[in-house]
């Protein structure tokens, strides 16, 4: 089965990326200054990933239902119930990916390991799934990547099929808290408090604070947002912000528009040296010859 859209959507800057057997992907960017809307829909028993990067945009599900998604987080959707048209609206400057894909086609990707996919398990085939995540830097990596490669019509497909892929594994790998392990995350309120030292961090990557001071920033003590921030997102404080860092140096480098000290001052190092040596690290390749590459 070929998944196609039944209703055409008329949404400006909407670029299909590839469309083969039961996968479909595409782009889509606001560039004028005013609200732009199209129609869509959800097939039946397909797959839906819906990624805003960046911007606001707004999903129409008739008269009575609505919801909205900021840039940074990503919905899914899943009806084994029936089509469902809706209309989608995309704030000025706003950037979306969408990835759908069949349920026998998730299938055939996860045959062997299928049974942890929560939606995937069989008592689970005909109800309704929705999710709402942030998307992870090394996945929002990966989807910038949609809107700047600059490939050769020959090699588009197989580019593109592989990014799917990735995307599909990034997506289904990535770690949910779980509320039981970590006493903390109990407490809505201090979830609540460690993602806002995740956010202060990634607004402030370049001149990050210390722990004793990003502990007091967002009213906790320092074992409260170490323990916690581990149990979120899978990593130290410090270590999820280098990971940031250098996955935000790889999208400036993919833009061929900075030299690498010039990527290096932007993601707050004072020393090139140490930059390149980090980079090679995460990446096995130094900035100089990824930008060659």
């Amino acid at each position: 089965m070929i998944v196609r859209e039944a209703i055409k959507n008329n949404l400006i800057g909407k670029n299909t990326l590839f469309e083969h057997d039961d996968q479909y992907m595409a782009i889509m960017e606001n560039k004028t200054g005013q609200p732009i809307t199209g129609g869509d829909l959800l097939r039946q028993s397909v797959i839906y990933f819906y990624f805003c990067l960046d911007g606001k945009a707004g999903f129409e599900f008739g008269p009575h239902y609505s919801r909205e998604i900021i840039g940074g987080k990503n919905y899914f959707f899943y009806n084994p119930e029936g089509e469902l048209p809706f209309a989608l609206t995309l704030e000025p400057g706003t950037r979306m990916a969408v990835l759908s894909i069949s349920l026998q086609g998730i299938h055939k990707l996860f045959i062997e390991s299928g049974e942890e996919i929560h939606f995937l398990k069989p008592e689970n085939v005909n109800r309704k799934f929705y999710d709402e995540r942030e998307i992870s830097s090394s996945l929002r990596l990966v989807l910038n990547q949609l809107f700047t490669a600059n490939l050769s019509d020959n090699t588009k497909k197989i580019f593109f099929q592989g990014k799917a892929l990735e995307i599909l594994s990034l997506y289904f790998s990535s770690r949910q808290p779980d509320m039981e392990s970590c006493p903390f995350l109990n407490d809505e309120a201090i979830v609540r408090k460690i993602k806002h030292a995740k956010e202060h961090l990634l607004k402030n990557m370049d001149t990050a604070p210390t722990l004793k001071k990003l502990s007091k920033l967002v009213g906790l003590n320092e074992f409260q947002l170490k323990a916690g921030f581990k149990e979120i997102y899978g990593n130290t404080v410090y270590g999820f912000l280098l990971d940031h860092k250098l996955d935000h140096a790889r999208v400036l480098l993919d833009t061929k528009k900075y030299k690498v000290n010039e990527v290096s001052g932007q993601i707050g190092y004072t020393n090139t040296s140490h930059f390149i040596s980090a980079f090679r690290k995460k990446f096995g390749i130094t900035p100089k010859k990824y930008l060659m590459k």
